[in-house]
Formats: structure tokens, sequence, C-alpha cells
């Protein structure tokens, strides 16, 4: 082969990944550049990436001041932090019993949560709705935190990570007089943290952006979360409102990237680990 065919190539995949990256970001420069215009310009004919008068400060100001923006980033904060707190008590334990614990019904139990993966959330919507009613629960935190405790998925992710950690760790542990539980926290929840960070990606992310289940069971703007809280923004007769919309849509997906720019190693490293097994 030529050096020329060998250098083709590697050019070759870049191009082909900078196109896709560039299509991938076209939405968020498209809003970045809509959070930066004034109202006059985002609806003229001409396209024009770059506004002719700056009114970033103008719109951000807005975002901040038309609703309680910071009241919606805490909540989305406080939501996500709580489940994925509570689903790593139930999906790690899960995840090591089905991994690494012999007992009568495991592939079955394994196979239930892969039926779980094939179940969308909407489709338990309503008995969660049901559910939450009879106790009275609706329009308040638990309502936006309990339907969402087990994850089929984070108990899939774990488990996968789970079987490619070594067994004599567990057998040593064990006759070192550590019990299963001492085990799971002591040892395979600070072996697992790569996949814990792919997962807690997932979690995070699936839940700040989700707008369909905050939007059945809250109705106070006090407990909204970010998603909801951007509906404010609307006005569907003059759009004038259509700058600080993208203003706040911009300021709401900036802890999500950078909490995955902080997390990314730990991120393609859990997704890779996983998927030895």
């Amino acid at each position: 082969m030529s050096p020329l065919s060998r250098l083709l190539g590697p050019i070759l995949r870049h191009a082909l990944l900078v196109l896709t990256g560039a299509f991938a970001l076209l939405p968020f420069i498209w809003m970045i550049s809509l959070s930066l215009k004034p109202p006059e310009e985002i609806f003229q004919p001409d396209f024009q990436l770059w506004p002719t008068r700056f009114a970033g400060f103008e719109n951000y100001a807005t975002a901040f001041t038309a609703a309680p923006m910071l009241r919606f980033l805490l909540n989305g904060a406080l939501v996500c932090g709580l489940i994925f707190a509570l689903q790593l008590l139930v999906c790690v334990p899960c995840a090591y019993a089905l991994a690494k614990l012999r007992f009568k019904g495991r592939d079955t139990l394994f196979a239930c949560v892969l039926i779980g993966l094939l179940v969308p959330p909407q489709a338990l919507a309503i008995p969660h709705f049901v559910l939450l009613y009879v106790f009275g629960l609706l329009d308040t935190y638990s309502a936006l935190v309990l339907p969402w405790i087990i994850s089929a998925f984070g108990i899939f992710l774990m488990r996968q990570f789970f079987r490619s950690i070594p067994d004599e760790v567990i057998h040593a542990a064990r006759l070192d007089g550590l019990g299963e539980f001492e085990i799971i926290w002591r040892i395979m929840m600070p072996m697992s943290a790569p996949a814990l960070a792919a997962f807690g990606i997932f979690s995070v992310v699936a839940h700040w952006n989700d707008l369909f289940w905050p939007l059945i069971a809250v109705r106070s703007e006090d407990i909204s979360t970010p998603a909801l809280g951007i509906l404010l923004f609307r006005d569907d007769e003059a759009g004038q409102f259509l700058g600080p919309l993208m203003a706040g849509a911009a300021i709401i997906v900036a802890p999500l990237l950078i909490a995955f720019l902080i997390a990314q190693r730990r991120f393609i490293d859990g997704l890779a680990a996983s998927a030895l097994k």
C-alpha cells in the first residue's frame, strides 16, 4: 500500500467524523444563535448566524427574571440526585446478586430485567399516576422520584460490569470475614466507579430532560423541573419570548454538558468495560 493510500484513509475517517459531529451540533449552535438575537432578527427571512444587534444579555436576563430559573435548576439537581442515589441503593445489590451469587431462579430474574428494558416508561404512566393519587403524593417531590427508583437498565449495566470482576476478589473478601453487603459497598462499589459514572450520566440526562412525567405529576411551579419550567416561556401568539426561551434552553443544557465533560473518561471506560461481558 502506497503512503498516499495510508494517509487518505485517516483523512476520510476524520472528515466523516467532523461532518457527523457538525450535524449533531447544528441544533445547539442554532439554539445559541437564537438566544443572542432580538425578536426582529429571529423571524427575518435571511439566514444569519451572528446577530446584527446583540441581545444576548437581554435574553439571558429575561430567562432568569421572567421565570424562577434558578429554582428550576435546583429542583432538577435535587430530583436527579435523589433518583440516582436511590437507584444505586436498589440496582447495585440486585446487580451483584445476579452477577456473583448462585441461587434458584437467577436466570429467570435476569430475563425479567431484560424484559423490563423493552417496556417504555410511558406505558407505566397511568399505573404510576393512580398509585401516587391513592397515596396522596401527586404534586410533590416524591411523585417525581419514586417511579424511577428501580432501573432495569441500571441493573443490567452494573451486572455486566460486576461479571468482569474476578471471583477471586470476592472469595478473598469472604475469607477476611466480610459479609455480602460489606463486599458490595466496600469492594464492588469502588471498583465499579467507571460503570457508576456511565450509569449516572444516563440517569441524570434522562430525568433532567424528562418532560412527559413531570407534566403529568406536577402542577406547582415551586417544584417544577427545568424541562417543565421552560414551558413558561411559550407565547403562541407573538413568539416574542423565543429569544429568552432559547436562552433558558441553553442554561438548562449547560450543566449536562459540563457534567459529561468532567466524567467523559469514566463514562467511556464504564461502557467499554460493561460491553466485555
